[in-house]
């Protein structure tokens, strides 16, 4: 177990414990074809609840499951019987996909303590460990937010990082979309990248839906241009893998970070955008 996750065999001796709270963070694109609900509800890790993405959002924007304000997230998180003093474990159904949206999410809003489990449940199946079914029967919570404005870019702040050259956007979407070779999922949406991006796929950074050591995630981000000494800002389609980054670039120590939100769906619809094609 590190500062920002935990094994399967541990999170076995935690369960049922009070203060430990575990959540299923699962969420997959269209093309997936997968139900991350109804997998939820046919076998999960026991005590564990779900967070849907996209219902714990900003739903006054076109954009998809942007932070939603202040207290509508206290209000969701509290219904699910999350506290920000708990420690927290997410996982979800890929390994390593979906949870860190929500470690970022929570720890935007003041969780403390917030843990990912390394290999999601995946690794927790391959270690025959129990599983329920049926719907979650959380304990109502008080969580008490606290919102963390620095780790948090919007569209203005990642043209001004841009005009000063005072950050590194780095973009989490795989090569082809990156380069504008190959199309964007959303329909209309083109390819491509902002003017001095890098690109780290977010799959490189996992082996077998777990994060790699820090030496080899390191690499990752050396390999593709990055300056590990300079503040990072992670993007990619609509901000979910961007936050894969920030969780490999923790595994570092590495502070001086940030999710620009919106993302490319945000940067590539809007009137005026600069869109680059090629490689980084």
């Amino acid at each position: 177990m590190s500062e920002i996750s935990v094994s399967p065999e541990w999170l076995k001796h935690q369960l049922g414990r009070k203060g430990v709270q575990i959540v299923d963070a699962s969420w997959y694109l269209p093309t997936q074809k997968r139900d991350p609900k109804a997998e939820f509800l046919a076998g999960h890790i026991p005590g564990a609840v779900f967070f849907d993405i996209d219902a714990i959002s900003d739903r006054t924007t076109d954009l998809p499951h942007m932070l939603p304000d202040v207290a509508s997230f206290a209000e969701a998180a509290g219904a699910l019987g999350l506290s920000e003093g708990d420690t927290i474990v997410i996982y979800d159904g890929v390994g390593l996909f979906t949870a860190p949206r929500v470690w970022w999410m929570l720890k935007v809003f003041g969780a403390k303590d917030v843990r990912i489990l390394e290999g999601g449940l995946p690794a927790w199946k391959r270690a025959g460990l129990p599983l329920e079914s049926g719907e979650a029967k959380p304990e109502p919570a008080q969580f008490n937010p606290s919102f963390s404005r620095d780790t948090v870019r919007s569209i203005e702040d990642v043209r001004r990082h841009l005009a000063a050259g005072d950050a590194t956007i780095v973009d989490a979407r795989a090569p082809a979309r990156f380069s504008g070779e190959a199309p964007e999922p959303r329909p209309g949406l083109p390819s491509g990248h902002m003017p001095g991006a890098r690109n780290v796929y977010y799959e490189a950074l996992a082996d077998g839906g777990r994060l790699k050591q820090p030496d080899e995630v390191r690499k990752v981000f050396e390999d593709a241009g990055v300056d590990l000494s300079s503040p990072v800002v992670t993007s990619c389609g609509s901000g979910v893998t961007a936050a894969v980054l920030l969780f490999a670039l923790a595994s570092l120590g590495k502070t001086d970070v940030a999710l620009y939100d919106g993302s490319w769906t945000e940067w590539a619809s809007r009137p005026g955008a600069t869109i680059v094609k090629g490689p980084a």
